[in-house]
């Protein structure tokens, strides 16, 4: 296997900048999801939190090409390792519930992603009631 063109730190920001943007709405509440997640998550631990500009601005930019989400989506799975498929599908769904209702293409994206990373389906709907919970408001 060829060595990933990116580290996992800044393929899990690709996941969620993928769901951000699917609906070609970053919204503030996603985008504050995006930064609080690099700040608390322990994956994040080592990583330097400057570098979320740069991560999202070559994702996005990748994105605006013809085949930039299958693109996009193979570089993640690349980078990605096994032991991070979950943790990279819990990202995805923080951002999909972030902003209190996920859209059908955030849907939509987030079986994209759970179909290339491997996650089962079981694993996916307790991932996905998770963030629900997590983002539950009255």
């Amino acid at each position: 296997m060829r060595k990933p063109m990116i580290d996992h730190h800044s393929a899990l920001i690709y996941v969620m900048v993928l769901v951000s943007a699917c609906d070609g709405d970053m919204t503030d509440d996603e985008l504050q999801t995006i930064g609080e997640n690099v700040r608390y998550l322990p994956i994040f631990r080592d990583f330097n939190g400057d570098q979320v500009m740069a991560a999202t601005r070559e994702c996005t930019s990748m994105l605006s090409d013809n085949d930039g989400l299958d693109t996009v989506l193979t570089i993640v799975e690349q980078a990605v390792p096994a032991k991070l498929r979950e943790t990279a599908y819990a990202v995805a769904c923080d951002i999909a519930a972030a902003d209190a209702k996920a859209s059908q293409e955030e849907l939509r994206m987030l079986e994209m992603i759970r179909h290339r990373l491997g996650v089962d389906r079981l694993c996916a709907a307790a991932i996905e009631r998770g963030a629900r919970a997590r983002h539950m408001r009255l």
